[in-house]
């Protein structure tokens, strides 16, 4: 397992360069199945999951280029339509592999998909997905496999608003010839990133970033060249991580866009920040107040989930009490006894709500990173605090981070990874 050594108290200073949009680049990355034809990628972030999501491509028999520093080629035919059990359970955008397979090949064999344990993820929306296109399944110990004789197009109500259940559905209905409708549909930008993508291979999409999506499918589906959206989760992490530092940090490829209810938070606990442009944020050394009394996560354009357990860490370095409530997922607050044990004042009151009171000095710890996002706010708790910190299993932190370390290190803080 690997692990980070950090040592506290030293604002982050500098300039820094937003990565590719994880939650892009996978299910762009799974949209190549629907093509034999020449894929290129640009701004690819370079972290575990994206390569994990590679490895599943080059199992099914695509070609997989690394052409330079965050863009891929990918072409070549799929040899298969099952996925390794092993492969699958490295993370759970595996599961948008089913539908590209479907249309592609009329079956497929997989195991449940894995990734981060934060609630109750289950998959039954994209069983209603694919279901409503004609697919049969069965279910075994195992895993399930499903087949797709006959396609059709389909009008689909999502139950929830799932981002990746929303992914599925605008996969399966590029491919499918005939207007397909996806309501309740998620529109973060990653989901409107996809569909730019599918409109390239030659799908008509409307409604994209809405909660109607109406897709008009293509049974032969083109190559395309396309650059990922910039990831607007890890510019608000950075931003967080300037404000607990004190930090003065200018964060490039900043989308303002994307960032409205980040932004709308972060002057609620009064941090200085400025635009220099729409896609540059300036973060100043602050007095942080908590002005907000509650940030509540929210279906986009609300604040984004991703972002909770980062301005937990926040709320505990500013002054006043905050109410901090995620409703979506009943284990994303099961992180912050590690806070308690570094000095917070938070209180649990139940698996959704917690009350942060600040300002508390953080003290360094020896922790082990739960999750994806509930590991960076520990990476950040321990950028705050004073002394020195372990976090151990990092490598979960880099299924959704580039070289976290290395990004730290040129800003001036004190980072070292080892085994």
């Amino acid at each position: 397992m690997a692990k980070l050594k950090i040592e506290g108290g030293i604002p982050l200073k500098g300039e820094i360069r937003v990565a590719g949009n994880k939650n892009a680049a996978l299910p762009i990355i799974a949209a190549t199945v629907l093509t034999d034809e020449e894929c290129i990628i640009e701004n690819v972030p370079e972290i575990r999951d994206v390569r994990s999501m590679l490895a599943i491509l080059k199992d099914l028999g695509k070609k997989v280029e690394n052409l330079s520093p965050n863009i891929y080629r990918i072409s070549g035919s799929l040899q298969h339509s099952s996925l390794r059990a092993d492969l699958t359970g490295s993370l759970r955008a595996s599961i948008l592999f089913m539908s590209g397979l479907l249309a592609r090949t009329g079956e497929i064999d997989m195991a449940p998909p894995g990734g981060c344990v934060i609630g109750r993820r289950n998959v039954e929306s994209h069983f209603e997905v694919i279901r409503a296109f004609g697919a049969q399944l069965e279910f075994y110990a195992d895993g399930y496999r499903a087949t797709l004789s006959n396609r059709t197009p389909a009008s689909i109500f999502l139950k929830e608003s799932s981002v990746t259940a929303t992914e599925n559905a605008m996969l399966l209905a590029a491919a499918t010839p005939g207007l397909s409708v996806v309501e309740n549909a998620a529109g973060e930008p990653h989901v409107t990133d996809l569909s730019n993508v599918l409109s390239k291979m030659g799908a008509t999409i409307e409604g994209s970033g809405t909660n109607r999506i109406f897709i008009t499918g293509n049974a032969k589906l083109q190559g395309f060249t396309h650059r990922v959206v910039s990831d607007h989760i890890e510019a608000g992490t950075f931003a967080i991580a300037a404000a607990c530092t004190r930090g003065d940090l200018v964060i490039h490829n900043a989308d303002r866009e994307y960032l409205k209810m980040t932004e709308y938070y972060l002057r609620q606990m009064n941090v200085s920040l400025e635009f220099s442009d729409e896609h540059t944020l300036r973060v100043m050394p602050s007095q942080l107040i908590s002005k907000a009394k509650k940030i509540q996560v929210g279906l986009w354009p609300g604040f984004p989930t991703d972002l909770m357990s980062p301005m937990i860490v926040l709320a505990t370095q500013a002054e006043g009490t905050t109410l901090c409530h995620d409703w979506m997922y009943e284990s994303r607050m099961f992180f912050v006894d590690k806070l308690i044990i570094m000095g917070a004042d938070i209180t649990q009151c139940d698996p959704h709500r917690v009350l942060v009171a600040g300002p508390t000095r953080l003290r360094g710890q020896e922790l082990s990173s739960p999750d994806i996002r509930a590991g960076i706010a520990l990476v950040i708790a321990a950028l705050t605090a004073k002394g020195t910190s372990i976090i151990d299993r990092i490598e979960i932190v880099d299924r959704g981070y580039e070289e976290i370390e290395k990004r730290f290190e040129l800003l001036g803080a004190r980072v070292r990874r080892f085994d």
